[in-house]
């Protein structure tokens, strides 16, 4: 089967279905890597919405352009010399013009910003320029239509998407038969002012432009060959993930898990685009796909999609006799929280007792304040403050469908000897969530991975 046929799997395509392409910084950081990109692109002709981010790292001592952009932007503002970083960008972008053999006008585009930096622009502004010449050289060298976010991705106040981003960018990216390229992290807000998403804004560009377009598939080439069942730092060579749906990457996202930038799944997930995270370095490789529901053969196969956690929480526990007949006692509770605007994690409970996990910075020089309104409030029998548990979450959607899931958990536990300091299922069932102390995270990690993959794989 074609790599184009397989692509297309699936996929709910139209008369001229298309593939939405982001390329990530580290498939851009050079030359050489524009030049795989361009394999890329030219492999499959219904790649043809191309969205870069700003050019990555070449290696380890390198610096990220986005980077180089706001201490640019930081000493512009404050008065200073932003000469040496400046120069290191004009090398970049000139250093690639030149070995790619194209004539994109970078050099009097980058001396026209210098100028605007010097008598001030945005942050935003400034660190959009990495895009707009990575955009402005990969268009050239491809001979593709450039496209200008900032006249048709509209940005709200509270950094949201308005919903006229989605005729306006569609009906400019309308030709089906035409290649585009449109730089990603960045579009306009109301007053038409450049305004950029948060770091990573370039997989939200990558999925606007997949809603809007009604793309068939929106590929996010990058690094590294998928998602991985684990934290590699932790187990050794875990097994990859071939297939997810959005509601266990979000799970896996929010409890640590380095996949897609945050917002980057709410617009193709609203409208059922799948996602493929792709590795430039290695395009034969069929990465991840993240789609609305598991197909048979994923069903079939899978427990679990993955396991993640983090090491950052704290927990308060309340005890009380009779707890559970005190109408409010949570909802006084949480009250605490709000009146602090601390947000909590999880909140188990039994009969006499109840506890709340909740990020430790947000408690961060206030413990006693806290503690001392909690017994104030509620009265407790006894409060207990642990400053600092690990949470491990198990994601997946079959796991409600699948027995023996928690005692497969617990008894690898039991048998590496870590102790539980908090059980928590969620009540959809997508995963169960346990707490342990710091040191013991690495080995409970392993413990549970072992319980569901073979040591063969």
């Amino acid at each position: 089967m074609s790599e184009a046929n397989r692509t297309a799997e699936g996929c709910s395509a139209g008369a001229f279905p298309r593939i939405v392409c982001k390329f990530g910084g580290s498939s851009l950081a050079g030359a050489e890597q524009f030049h795989k990109v361009r394999a890329i692109i030219e492999a499959d002709q219904r790649r043809r919405i191309i969205v870069p981010s700003a050019p990555g790292k070449r290696d380890t001592g390198d610096a990220k352009i986005t980077d180089l952009l706001y201490l640019c932007h930081h000493a512009a503002s404050v008065g200073t010399d932003f000469s040496a970083p400046f120069a290191q960008i004009v090398a970049r972008f000139c250093g690639i013009e030149r070995e790619l053999g194209v004539a994109a006008g970078i050099e009097p585009r980058l001396e026209a910003f210098r100028a605007e930096l010097a008598s001030g622009v945005s942050a935003d502004y400034a660190a959009s320029r990495g895009e707009y010449c990575c955009a402005l050289l990969l268009a050239a060298w491809l001979g593709a239509e450039f496209v200008e976010p900032a006249e048709c991705v509209v940005i709200e106040s509270n950094g949201v998407v308005d919903p006229q981003t989605w005729d306006l960018l569609g009906a400019r990216l309308a030709a089906t038969d035409r290649l585009y390229v449109m730089p990603g992290f960045y579009g306009r807000d109301a007053q038409g002012r450049v305004r950029t998403f948060t770091r990573g804004g370039s997989d939200v560009s990558g999925a606007i432009a997949a809603r809007a377009t009604g793309a068939m598939l929106y590929e996010n080439w990058t690094d590294v060959s998928g998602l991985l069942m684990a934290d590699p730092r932790i187990v050794d060579k875990p097994r990859p993930m071939a297939e997810v749906t959005y509601a266990e990457i979000r799970e896996l996202s929010y409890m640590g898990a380095s996949v897609l930038h945050d917002e980057a799944m709410a617009p193709v997930r609203e409208v059922g685009i799948p996602v493929n995270i792709r590795n430039t370095n290695d395009p034969s490789d069929p990465g991840t796909r993240i789609v609305a529901k598991l197909s048979p053969e994923t069903v079939l196969n899978t427990q679990i999609a993955g396991i993640a956690g983090k090491t950052s929480f704290a927990m308060i526990t309340i005890a009380k006799h009779l707890m559970n007949r005190e109408v409010g006692f949570v909802y006084r509770l949480l009250g605490v929280l709000e009146h602090n605007g601390i947000p909590f994690e999880h909140c188990p409970s039994s009969i006499d007792s109840v506890s709340v996990v909740v990020e430790a910075m947000q408690l961060e020089g206030r413990v006693e304040q806290v503690l001392e309104e909690i017994r104030r409030t509620l009265q407790p029998d006894e409060i207990e403050y642990v400053p600092q548990i690990a949470l491990i979450a198990v994601v997946g959607e079959e796991m409600a469908h699948s027995v023996g899931i928690a005692a497969k958990i617990f008894s690898a536990l039991a048998a590496a000897g870590v102790n539980m300091r908090l059980i928590n299922q969620g009540a959809s069932e997508l995963n169960i969530i346990v707490g342990v102390a710091p040191e013991d995270y690495p080995g409970a990690v392993r413990a549970i991975y072992a319980a569901f993959v073979s040591q063969d794989e």
